[in-house]
C-alpha cells in the first residue's frame, strides 16, 4: 500500500508550477510536510494564490488611480462669458481705452495751449483758450456723431465698408448750399451761416431720410440692399444737379461755395453748438440704450427674429437716429465721407469685440484723437487748417483701399 501511495501521490507545488500560477519563489517549502492523501489540495492552493495575486494587482491599480486623481491640474486662465471673456482681453481693452482717452485729451489741450503767450492757468491763458474752445467743442460733437452713426449703420446693414454718407446726406447738403448761392448769390453764403438755415438744413436731411426709410423698409417687400442702392442713385442724382448749377455760377460765387463745401472745423458757428449738443446727446443716449438690441441685430435676420426681436422696427429706429446724427455733423462742418469709416474700422480693430457697449466709447475717443490730431498738425505745423477735410478724406480713402485689398472682397 505504501508503494501504491507513493506512486499515485503528486506534489502540489509541481502542479502549481506546471499550471504557471505560482512562481518558485512564492511556493511553500513542502519538504517534510505531511502529504495529503488526495489531490484535492492542488486546486485549493492554486485558487488561493490566484486570489492573492488578483488582490495585489487591484490594490496597486487603486493606488495608481488615487495618485493620478490627486495630481493638481496645470493652471489655466479662468474664462467668463461676455464680450471680453478673459482677464487679458479686459486688461487690453481698458488699457487701449485709457491710452486713447489720454491722447484725445492731450490733442484737445494742445489746441488750447499751443502758441498761447500767457502762462498756463492764468486768467489771460483761459481768455485766449476760451476763444479756441469752440473748435474743440466742434471736434468732440462731430467725432461723437460720426462714430456712433457709422458703427450703428454698419450693424443694421451688415456691411463694414459703407458709411451713412452712402444714403445721400452729403449730396443733399451740397444741393442745399448750391441752391442758396445759385438763387441768392453771395448773400446766400451769409444766410447759410445763420441759425435758421442750420435748423432748416438739419430738418430737410432728417425728413428726407425718414421718407426714404419709411418707404423702403416698411412695405411688404422691404429690403435693406434695395434701400442702399436707391440711396446711392439718389445721391448721384442730387450731386449731378448740384454740379449743373455750379457750372452756371460766376467764378467768385463758385469759390465761395467751394470753401463752404469742403469739410472744415472753421465752418461751424458757435451759436449752433447750443442747439446741436442737446439733440446729439439725446440721439446718442438712445443708441447707447439700444446697444443690446444692436448686438442681436448684428447676428442677422434669422437669429434676431428667432430671439424675438422685431428687426424691421428696430432697423427703422436706428436708421432715424443715425440720420439725426449725420445731419448735425454735416450741417456743422460739411461733408466728410471717409471719416466715419476710418473711425469705425480702427475701433473694431482695437476693441477686438463686437459688443456695441465697448465699441461705441472707443470709436468716439478714436474720432476725437484723429480729428483733433489732424486739425492741430495742419493748423500749427503746416498752416493749412482749412484742409482738414481733404486730409481726412485722403487718409480714410487709403485705409478703405487697404481694407478691401486685405480682405480680397467687398
Amino acid at each position: 500500500m505504501a508503494d501504491l501511495y507513493e506512486a499515485t501521490y503528486t506534489d502540489p507545488a509541481s502542479l502549481a508550477r506546471q499550471a504557471g500560477q505560482l512562481g518558485p519563489s512564492t511556493l511553500p517549502d513542502v519538504e517534510g510536510a505531511t502529504p495529503s492523501p488526495t489531490t484535492a489540495d492542488a486546486p485549493a492552493t492554486t485558487a488561493s494564490g490566484t486570489a492573492e495575486a488578483t488582490a495585489t494587482t487591484a490594490s496597486g491599480a487603486a493606488t495608481q488611480t488615487t495618485a493620478r486623481t490627486h495630481t493638481p491640474a496645470p493652471a489655466r486662465d479662468a474664462r467668463h462669458q461676455g464680450a471680453l471673456p478673459t482677464k487679458r482681453a479686459r486688461v487690453r481693452y481698458f488699457a487701449i481705452l485709457a491710452g486713447m482717452g489720454v491722447f484725445a485729451l492731450a490733442a484737445c489741450f494742445a489746441l488750447l495751449a499751443w502758441d498761447n503767450p500767457m502762462p498756463v492757468g492764468s486768467e489771460g491763458f483761459w481768455l485766449i483758450a476760451n476763444l479756441r474752445a469752440t473748435n474743440v467743442a466742434v471736434i468732440i460733437i462731430v467725432a461723437f456723431c460720426q462714430a456712433m452713426a457709422t458703427v450703428a449703420f454698419q450693424t443694421v446693414t451688415h456691411n463694414r465698408i459703407i458709411t451713412p454718407s452712402i444714403m445721400g446726406f452729403e449730396s443733399l447738403y451740397t444741393l442745399i448750399h448750391t441752391s442758396m448761392v445759385f438763387f441768392f448769390g453771395s448773400a446766400g453764403i451769409v444766410a447759410a451761416g445763420s441759425t435758421s438755415m442750420f435748423l432748416t438744413t438739419v430738418g430737410i436731411m432728417v425728413v428726407f431720410a425718414a421718407f426714404l426709410y419709411g418707404w423702403l423698409l416698411s412695405g411688404r417687400y422691404a429690403n435693406m440692399q434695395i434701400m442702399l442702392l436707391i440711396g446711392i442713385i439718389l445721391g448721384a442724382g442730387l450731386g449731378s444737379l448740384s454740379t449743373f448749377m455750379q457750372r452756371l455760377m460766376t467764378p467768385g460765387e463758385f469759390d465761395l461755395l467751394t470753401a463752404r463745401l469742403i469739410g472744415s472745423i472753421s465752418n461751424a458757428e458757435a451759436s449752433h453748438l447750443w442747439i446741436a449738443a442737446p439733440i446729439v446727446a439725446v440721439a446718442g443716449a438712445a443708441l447707447w440704450f439700444l446697444a443690446p438690441k444692436l448686438n442681436v441685430l448684428a447676428l442677422g435676420h434669422d437669429a434676431a427674429v428667432n430671439l424675438g426681436l422685431n428687426q424691421r422696427a428696430y432697423n427703422i429706429i436706428v436708421l432715424l437716429l443715425v440720420s439725426v446724427l449725420m445731419a448735425i455733423s454735416t450741417a456743422l462742418i460739411g461733408p466728410m465721407t471717409f471719416f466715419g469709416f476710418l473711425v469705425a474700422m480702427l475701433a473694431y480693430q482695437l476693441a477686438d469685440t463686437h459688443d456695441h457697449r465697448y465699441v461705441f466709447p472707443l470709436a468716439w475717443l478714436t474720432g476725437i484723437a484723429v480729428l483733433a490730431g489732424a486739425y492741430f498738425s495742419l493748423k500749427h505745423l503746416f498752416y493749412a487748417e482749412g484742409a482738414v477735410g481733404i486730409i481726412i478724406e485722403v487718409v480714410g480713402g487709403s485705409f478703405f483701399l487697404l481694407y478691401i485689398l486685405r480682405k480680397g472682397r467687398l
